[in-house]
C-alpha cells in the first residue's frame, strides 16, 4: 500500500485572493507531492510500507536513523490537515463547541488570536502553529520543521503552515499579513468542531 496525495477539499482557486491558485498549485501539487514521493521511496520494501501514515509517524518519531522517513511522513500528514483547516469564506469568529472551549480554556477569542499570532510569528524559520487538545483542554503550540502534535500524544484541531513556501508567492516576507488573512478569511471552524470529541 503506497501513500497517496490527498486531493484538496476545494478548487485550487477557491481561497483567492487570500491564497492564490498559483500558490496552491505549487504548494499542493509540487511540495506536498514531493513529500509523498519521497516517503514512498524511503519506505518501499520495508515493514513500514503497509502501515497507516499516523503509525509511520509514531514509529519513527525521535529515531535518528529514521529522521528522513519521519520528516516526509509528518509533512504529508501536516499538509493534508492544513488543507482541511481552511475553507472558502471561512475565518472570523468561531461557533459551537470551539467557541465555548476558546472562552473557557483560552480566556476568549481575543486572547486566542493574540496567542495564535504569537505562536505563528515567533516560530523561527520553518514550522507550524497549532490549536490542539491536551488533557481535554485547548492549547496553542508551535512545532519546528516537520514536527507534529500526533508525535507527542496531542490531538490537533487546526493548523497554519508557516514554511515560506506556504505564503511567499502571495505575501513575500510578510508572514503577519498571511496570518491575518488566515484568521479573518480562511479558518475552517467546522473542521475544528468536527475534531473535538
Amino acid at each position: 500500500m503506497t501513500v497517496t496525495l490527498t486531493a484538496l477539499p476545494y478548487n485550487s482557486d477557491s481561497l483567492a485572493p487570500h491564497i492564490s491558485e498559483r500558490t496552491l498549485d505549487f504548494h499542493h501539487g509540487k511540495h506536498h507531492q514531493a513529500y509523498v514521493d519521497n516517503l514512498n521511496k524511503l519506505i518501499g520494501g520495508t515493514a513500514l510500507a503497509g502501515e497507516p501514515l499516523e503509525n509511520i509517524i509514531k514509529k519513527t518519531a525521535g529515531k535518528a536513523d529514521k529522521t528522513g522517513i519521519f520528516n516526509n511522513a509528518a509533512q504529508v500528514w501536516n499538509h493534508t490537515f492544513y488543507w482541511q483547516s481552511m475553507k472558502p469564506g471561512g475565518g472570523g469568529m468561531p461557533s459551537g463547541q470551539a467557541a465555548a472551549k476558546i472562552d473557557t480554556d483560552l480566556g476568549g477569542y481575543d486572547r486566542f488570536i493574540r496567542e495564535f499570532k504569537n505562536a505563528a510569528l515567533t516560530q523561527f524559520g520553518s514550522g507550524w502553529a497549532w490549536l490542539v487538545l491536551k488533557n481535554g483542554r485547548l492549547e496553542i503550540i508551535k512545532t519546528p520543521n516537520a514536527d507534529t502534535p500526533i508525535a507527542h500524544g496531542l490531538q490537533p484541531l487546526m493548523t497554519l503552515d508557516v514554511w515560506e513556501h506556504a505564503y511567499y508567492l502571495d505575501y513575500q516576507n510578510r508572514r503577519g499579513d498571511y496570518l491575518e488573512a488566515f484568521i479573518q478569511h480562511l479558518v475552517n471552524w467546522d473542521f475544528v468542531n468536527a475534531n473535538l470529541p
